[in-house]
């Protein structure tokens, strides 16, 4: 007996569009049932989860300083994903653009101006979009799996960070710690309000969803990186060059990356630290396929996977779990949208030895 996947001839778009609130209502009713099992009331569960975190103006201040490197990272991925190339590695992305944006705030700290800040968005983005370079490049000159070398890659960003902070870029004041000299004022990404720590990252984080929307919907490099990722062959009968739509992907989303990177750094943790982290780079996976892809859809989802990260604080707090339990909501909110979309697009058939042979398989 084989169990598989025939694609539907026709697919209901309401059901496609439906799809990640589908998702989102089973993980709800996973949660629930994940609450009781661990002995607390489902109902008080879910309410710590998700809706305490916005019940004060602070936590709204901190939905926004989570939700803002989710919605840069996702925005760059959504990107790269359209155009059938598979990064894997924005995590990687970025922390080097962490590390690219400190060399101003490290190195010459004593730099002051209007400048500053804006060069180390740059420089951040600068070193996100290299970094994000090399699997391109070694999927269009040798063929690697970009899966692979994209993911191998963020093991390298991480031990090149705590490598730094621990050695050549440790605080020489810092009595030993490992972390970098704290940034001065001109060199830290100011609050939008006083009522709470959001900064200019989550400015940011909308500004690049509005051009990146722009971008795929009204531009011929938005089509082309559509036309090469749906169907390769029409691409290149057009004229469409696939080597280099996929190092152009590649490069704007370990920039966004790279510039999520060097904000979350300039505006929330002020200096360079061994985990600058809680592992932005893969919830925006997350991120991107929950928001269909589309930088509008993905900006409404980094706000609902920002909450993951604060409800799994809050719940800590008030119900005494572990810190780990917004990963497992992640993790099924993610695989819940994966199965709505293929049990929307694709039929499971059931097949024996005789069904197999029939259609000439073997």
């Amino acid at each position: 007996m084989f169990i598989e996947l025939e694609r539907r001839p026709a697919h209901s778009t309401l059901y496609s569009a439906l799809s990640p609130f589908i998702a989102l209502i089973l993980t709800l009713v996973a949660g629930a049932i994940l609450f009781a099992v661990m002995g607390i009331n489902p109902a008080k569960g879910l309410y710590s989860f998700f809706i305490e975190p916005l019940t004060e103006v602070w936590s709204l201040h901190e939905l926004a300083i989570k939700a803002a490197p989710l919605i840069l990272i996702a925005t760059g991925l959504s990107i790269c994903f359209l155009s059938s190339n598979w990064n894997i590695g924005a995590e990687g992305q970025f922390i080097l653009g962490a590390i690219f944006g400190s060399i101003l705030p490290v190195l010459f700290h004593e730099q002051v101006g209007i400048w500053v800040l804006p060069a180390m968005m740059i420089m951040g983005m600068i070193g996100g979009a290299l970094w994000a370079l090399i699997p391109a490049l070694l999927k269009t000159r040798f063929g690697a799996n970009e899966i692979l070398t994209s993911l191998m890659l963020v093991y390298v960003a991480e031990l090149f960070l705590d490598w730094l902070v621990r050695g050549a870029w440790r605080n020489p004041e810092g009595f030993n710690f490992p972390e970098t000299r704290s940034f001065s004022p001109g060199q830290i990404l100011p609050e939008v309000l006083d009522s709470g720590r959001a900064h200019y990252g989550a400015v940011l984080a909308i500004v690049a969803v509005l051009i990146a929307w722009f971008m795929m919907a009204k531009t011929i490099r938005g089509f082309e990186v559509k036309v090469i990722g749906q169907a390769p062959k029409a691409g290149q009968f057009a004229g469409f060059d696939a080597k280099r739509v996929t190092i152009v992907a590649f490069m704007i989303s370990g920039a966004l990356a790279g510039l999520a990177g060097i904000a979350e750094v300039s505006g929330a943790i002020q200096q360079l630290r061994p985990t600058i982290s809680p592992g932005y780079g893969f919830t925006a996976i997350i991120v991107a396929f929950l928001g269909r892809l589309n930088p509008v859809g993905v900006f409404a989802a980094g706000l609902v996977l920002a909450l993951s990260f604060l409800g799994s604080e809050a719940a800590q707090i008030s119900l005494g779990v572990s810190d780990k339990l917004g990963r497992v909501f992640q993790g099924m909110l993610l695989f819940f949208v994966l199965a709505c979309d293929t049990l929307i697009h694709y039929r499971i058939r059931i097949t024996g030895w005789a069904g197999r042979a029939r259609t000439g398989e073997t």
